[in-house]
């Protein structure tokens, strides 16, 4: 019997196997991505101290479009960009969460790259 897959799980395990290769320090914190149907998360987390040193998501005040969408992903990229570079951090590892870097992700990060942030 054929059984659907579970997507969710799937992803969660591409998120381990990439975990288990990168982590971020206080020189050069990780840049995660989270991607729900309706809101996208990004957060700067140092894993040594395991704090979570900026975060920027669709839910701020600073973001016009309220959806997990494209141009949404721009905006979010670019303000957590800023927001890293006022901690003065300007290098990151960039944690994909387990989604392809293709569409929302790949917006996201290149919005980032543009506003300053290296990876």
């Amino acid at each position: 019997m054929i059984t659907k897959t579970n997507r969710k799980a799937e992803r969660e395990r591409r998120h381990i196997r990439v975990r288990r290769k990168i982590s971020g320090t206080a020189e050069c914190p990780r840049l995660c991505v989270y991607r729900s149907n309706k809101n996208l998360f990004v957060q700067v987390i140092d894993d040594v101290a395991a704090n979570t040193i900026v975060s920027a998501s669709t839910l701020d005040k600073e973001i016009k479009t309220k959806h997990a969408n494209k141009e949404a992903a721009k905006e979010v990229g670019a303000l957590i960009a800023k927001r890293a570079l006022e901690k003065n951090i300007d290098t990151v590892v960039f944690d994909r969460g387990g989604y392809i870097y293709h569409g929302v992700v790949k917006e996201l990060a290149e919005a980032a790259r543009e506003a300053g942030l290296k990876f």
